[in-house]
């Protein structure tokens, strides 16, 4: 997995990789060489007092430092620079995809751990690639040659190279092998200890509210102890392994010496070769060290690999334009499986083909949207959480929901920008099925205030030009107004360029979905979708809101989900929702009529009074 990553971002640094491997081959070459000179100025120079040979020899012993040195300072400058590149592209991929992502799929990694993803195991990574451009291209050069140039100086010593190599590896071995499975664990523990801080951070009023502190400073010590154990665990083997390795190449150093002190005597070696010997022997060392390094980190560059490509991997679900539903027929258990004459159909040969109504002829008003027997049902679940529903909104009208807690309205609503995408039914925007539009074309057409009202970190006037970026502060305020919104914005410091927090924070609950209703109606839209939007406003407010939003809405369709019966009392069509399916449907006065479930809902909200 990890070098599968690797190679296909190598592959758009191929210059830059090349030119690091021959920085480093020249590097390379220029530390062999060196001990091989030195033996040469120490038999042929020193010892046979020649002057001469001493300053020739080392003369090119300081240009040949002079080009190692140079070589190694831009090997490491470029390593440097395609390693921060690799990270640069990684993050962006991740970031790319997970704005693909359908809040399932989000769901199903967790927001804790992709932000883990996208920052802690991309930085392993990074930290991997450099090691990999500065040490490991050298270090097989520099194990290779230096035993065949330690071979060349005296081939009887160089039993102990062959002696002490397949040991170190095997050390080595052993150790990241123990390793991996260490390193995987400590990933889950870092997504472990992420997730509780979040929660901690943006949980804090209510863990003080229930008095909590105490139980939540548990769970983060427990998270933080196990986290901490296995990353003791791993650092000792890391810690283990360095000693181990020295105390062989020790041995081997004092071998070599004890060896060819020995051959010196003898008159079978002379003294510059042992030096030069002894340079090269430390030098293969250095290269089972610097290749030990790269090894101690590439098991977790491996399971960052992992987990960065399994996000990667992940094909959106909802994507378009495709086909409306999978052509096998096969929905949820209990769902009422209707096709329409607008849905599009798989031919033989497996290919998507569109059917008929998918472009709007024009007698279908621009807005106006269609629901067709749509069912939605959750991967794996037995019941589907919406089961035939049918009904028209049309443009220049407003339609609610309304409905029990967990009766599905939310759901209902996130269907249309595709949020979430039907398993079978179909729904249509503007006369064609939502499924043949593209989604940012789809989406741009929509205007949507969630049930959260969440506002980015910067200023008043950034928030609300992120549905309009062309605004000006005058159509910034005109919104603002319409939402009831302008007063307070006046008096925050700096007004528009008010600096706003992460989430609102520093605003009210009624302050911060003012904002997002003035927000969504800067945009010139065809649908406007308001979930539960008006929940946080008092009575005098939310009345106010609504009759400032009936200019800026003109002739676009309007679908709000509410659970206050007062708020969707003037729409020209309600719906009911329980249980998932669409129980009842008309205006309020023909509702508290005809539906009982809707008149109880009104008479446990409103007074008697009200009610006829």
């Amino acid at each position: 997995m990890l070098l599968g990553l690797m190679s296909r971002l190598l592959s758009e640094q191929r210059t830059s990789v090349w030119a690091i491997v021959v920085l480093q081959m020249i590097q390379t070459a220029g530390n062999l060489m060196l001990p091989t000179l030195n033996a040469s100025v120490i038999d042929d120079g020193i010892l046979a007092g020649r002057t001469d040979v001493i300053l020739r020899l080392g003369g090119w012993m300081v240009a040949l430092s002079v080009v190692q040195v140079t070589a190694a300072l831009g090997a490491g400058y470029l390593g440097a620079v395609v390693a921060m590149k690799i990270g640069h592209r990684l993050r962006r991929d991740l970031f790319g995809k997970v704005q693909t992502m359908s809040s399932q799929e989000v769901g199903a990694f967790g927001a804790p751990s992709l932000v883990t993803r996208a920052t802690n195991d991309v930085q392993q990574i990074q930290t991997f690639a450099v090691l990999v451009f500065t040490m490991l291209a050298a270090a097989p050069v520099m194990g290779i040659g230096g035993i065949v140039l330690a071979v060349q100086q005296d081939a009887t010593l160089s039993a102990v190279v062959i002696a002490i190599v397949p040991l170190l590896v095997l050390i080595m071995a052993l150790i990241v092998r123990r390793l991996i499975p260490l390193y995987r664990q400590g990933q889950e523990l870092i997504d472990g200890v992420t997730r509780i801080l979040r929660e901690q951070i943006i949980g804090a009023s209510v863990i003080r509210a229930f008095v909590r502190q105490d139980h939540e400073a548990r769970r983060f010590a427990e998270a933080n102890r196990k986290l901490t154990r296995n990353n003791l665990q791993s650092a000792l083997l890391v810690a283990g392994m360095l000693p181990m390795i020295m105390i062989v190449v020790n041995l081997s150093a004092v071998a070599v010496v004890w060896f060819g002190g020995h051959l010196i005597q003898s008159g079978r070696m002379q003294v510059g070769a042992l030096t030069a010997f002894i340079a090269y022997i430390l030098q293969i060392l250095l290269a089972i060290m610097m290749a030990m390094y790269v090894f101690m980190t590439a098991p977790r560059a491996a399971v960052c690999a992992e987990r960065i490509q399994e996000v990667l991997d992940v094909e959106p679900a909802i994507a378009g334009p495709a086909l409306p539903f999978a052509a096998s027929g096969v929905f949820p258990q209990g769902a009422t499986a209707a096709r329409t004459d607008g849905a599009a159909a798989a031919g033989t040969d497996g290919t998507e083909h569109a059917a008929s109504g998918d472009v709007n002829d024009g007698t279908v008003a621009a807005g106006t949207v269609e629901f067709r027997n749509v069912v939605f049902a959750y991967p794996g679940a037995e019941t589907p959480v919406l089961a035939g529903i049918s009904f028209t909104a049309r443009a220049g009208a407003t339609t609610a929901i309304i409905g029990s807690t967990g009766s599905g309205k939310s759901t209902l609503l996130n269907l249309l920008p595709r949020f979430l995408d039907a398993v079978d039914g179909e729904i249509r925007f503007g006369g064609r099925n939502i499924r043949t539009f593209q989604l940012d074309d789809l989406r741009a057409r929509m205007a949507i205030v969630p049930q959260q009202a969440y506002l980015f970190a910067g200023t008043v006037a950034g928030n609300l030009r992120m549905a309009a970026p062309g605004a000006s502060d005058e159509d910034l305020w005109q919104a603002l107004r319409r939402a009831q919104a302008d007063e307070f914005v006046r008096n925050l410091p700096n007004g528009l360029n008010a600096a706003v927090g992460q989430g609102g924070a520093g605003l009210s609950g009624g302050q911060r979905q003012r904002l997002c209703i003035a927000r969504a109606i800067l945009r010139k839209a065809e649908l406007f979708l308001f979930d539960d939007s008006f929940s946080a406003l008092d009575y005098a407010t939310e009345a106010r809101v609504r009759q400032a939003l009936a200019p800026a809405l003109g002739s676009a369709a309007v679908i709000i989900v509410a659970e206050r019966v007062a708020s969707i009392m003037d729409a020209g069509q309600i719906l009911v929702l329980n249980e998932g399916r669409l129980v009842a449907q008309g205006t309020h006065r023909d509702l508290l009529q005809t539906s009982r479930t809707y008149r109880e809902i009104a008479e446990s909200q409103l007074a008697l009074d009200e009610l006829p």
